[in-house]
């Protein structure tokens, strides 16, 4: 079996846990509409999803440690496929948001262990484009998920959309059926950090959440935004989050190049430019063209940050990489719950167009946090670490 197979199928699986996650934000207006909510109860689609993910992963990550990792990882895509089918069904509301919670528990441990999974299955001096190839499906979840779901839920309803995201899921099952070898991941490499420390992986975990809190309290409202301030004609949303998707798919390549080379550096860029990105989303938010551009920026910026937190945490983990990696896990979805949550509160008060402005003054606390990582860890220089040859 091959390696490369099983890392395609796992990126797959990875697009689909995202997009999962992230449909409702370009569905906002037809599923408020068809179950009788207001767009921000919508958006709390998002919001609640990305609690239970938060509540969930140590205990569940734990609790699954000694499962084989293949046998885990298709259970978890099964609970994926079964519920996802079920969602596009829901009759209500409440059912709606039951069964994007039980989505939610298999995503919680998936994320823990397909960063050390996919690490194990090859030599550590490639692991950051290892990760960055696995991190490709989930940033493009949100990037081209959304806008092929929009696109879809606009044509053939909301409900369509989530039935060919089960596809997709079902598909990425049996690549892992077929492909998956059996992984130790106790016996390899990528079991614990390669140079363990505590205070840099409480560094990355907050830069995390902060960074993910700043882009989701703009972009969960992202169809509003470019709607209601902008003056996008709702037919042109795909088109618009098609290119950023192109983008983020650009930023990963990038990121992933980098993080191999200078892990430190290869987080900085990505934040600084999306603080920029989202500051001027907000500034500029009536130019049409400007506005687009800036999209497409942020998502550049979203794709070359997720392979360099994730290399980051493998290589400064301070114990087991599935505990270290449930932690960011944690952290990454505390930063979509609390911006998708922000977001809403700042869309009652404020209107859409304050909510690039807030995404970016936390993304800016990111880059605030990584600016004092020295002082923080009590190291005179800034960390530059490469994975050393395997």
């Amino acid at each position: 079996m091959s390696a490369v197979g099983a890392l395609a199928a796992l990126a797959v699986s990875a697009f689909c846990y995202a997009a999962t996650e992230t449909l409702p934000i370009g569905l906002l207006s037809l599923i408020s509409g068809d179950l009788g909510v207001s767009a921000s109860s919508a958006g709390l689609l998002v919001t609640g999803y990305a609690v239970a993910v938060c509540v969930v992963t140590f205990p569940l990550t734990w609790a699954t440690r000694r499962v084989p990792r293949r046998r885990l990882v298709a259970t978890l895509l099964a609970v994926l496929v079964v519920s996802t089918v079920a969602t596009a069904a829901a009759p209500s509301y409440p059912v709606l948001f039951g069964l994007r919670l039980v989505v939610a528990l298999s995503q919680a441990v998936f994320w823990a262990v397909v960063g050390p999974i996919a690490s194990a299955m090859f030599e550590v001096r490639i692991r950051g484009r290892v990760n960055a190839a696995v991190f490709a499906g989930g940033s493009l979840g949100p990037m081209l998920g959304v806008p092929a779901g929009t696109w879809i839920g606009q044509q053939h309803g909301w409900r369509v959309a989530f039935l060919a995201l089960a596809g997709l899921a079902l598909t990425a099952y049996t690549m892992l059926i077929f492909m998956m070898p059996e992984i130790e991941v106790s016996n390899s490499h990528a079991a614990t950090g390669t140079t363990p420390d505590a205070r840099r992986y409480a560094v990355v975990v907050v830069v995390t959440a902060l960074a993910t809190a700043g882009v989701y309290t703009a972009f969960t409202y992202t169809e509003l935004f470019l709607t209601a301030v902008t003056g996008f004609a709702a037919a042109t949303l795909g088109p618009l989050l098609l290119a950023r998707g192109v983008a983020d798919f650009a930023g990963i390549a990038a990121g992933g190049a980098a993080t191999d080379r200078w892990q430190r550096g290869a987080i900085i860029a990505p934040v600084v430019l999306l603080a920029a990105a989202l500051f001027a989303s907000y500034s500029a938010a009536s130019s049409k063209p400007v506005t687009a551009v800036l999209a497409a920026v942020t998502g550049f910026g979203l794709g070359a940050l997720a392979p360099a937190l994730q290399n980051r945490v493998l290589e400064v983990a301070p114990g087991s990489t599935d505990m270290a990696s449930a932690g960011n896990s944690v952290a990454f979805n505390v930063g979509i719950a609390g911006g998708s949550l922000l977001g809403a509160g700042i869309l009652e008060a404020w209107g859409a167009r304050a909510t690039p402005l807030a995404g970016g003054l936390l993304v800016a606390a990111a880059l605030v946090v990584l600016a004092g990582e020295s002082w923080i860890t009590g190291s005179p220089q800034a960390h530059r670490a490469a994975a050393p040859a395997g």
